[in-house]
């Protein structure tokens, strides 16, 4: 019996025990203060307090829309990049460089123009590639996905032909 009441104690910290456990240090009863300590549980997520905080989802985009500041500065020129640069040059042009800059800070241009159309490579890797590669580049992964249905059909076909003009 007392042994279903051990195994069912929780106990969590040292001060469930009392004084008891101070006396047994006291006494010098070690079997006592060892029963004791091993009745304590093992998981420090008991013996530690802790309290569940609740996390609010924040993106980049809440906070722009909570603190109403304009989009993100794209890292690459898209289409719209080269109108914004040229209303941008034209700010320049005709109000100084305070105008350039109000510009910028309200519609920021992008960061780096890319050349387009080159399959994101350097432009003078993409003009020395052979217009084969230039045509791999294009069609993408579509070469090695694209794998014909009666493909077995077609080798039998072609080991047809080369056994017939081996004979002529």
């Amino acid at each position: 019996m007392k042994v279903h009441t051990l195994d069912k104690a929780e106990l969590i910290s040292e001060v469930q025990f009392g004084s008891n456990l101070n006396h047994a240090v006291e006494a010098g009863r070690r079997a006592d203060f060892a029963l004791m300590m091993s009745l304590l549980s093992n998981d420090l997520r008991e013996n530690t307090p802790v309290e569940k905080i609740n996390e609010k989802k924040v993106t980049e985009d809440l906070l722009r829309q909570r603190f109403q500041l304009a989009d993100a500065q794209t890292l690459r020129s898209n289409e719209e990049s080269y109108s914004r640069s040229a209303a941008q040059a034209y700010q320049f042009h005709n109000g100084g460089i305070a105008s350039a800059k109000l510009q910028h800070g309200l519609a920021p241009d992008a960061m780096a123009y890319m050349p387009q159309d080159t399959c994101d490579l350097p432009e003078e890797i993409y003009h020395n590639l052979s217009g084969h590669q230039r045509r791999q580049l294009e069609s993408g992964n579509e070469i090695f996905n694209a794998i014909p249905q009666d493909l077995y059909n077609e080798l039998v076909t072609a080991k047809r032909h080369s056994e017939m003009n081996f004979y002529v």
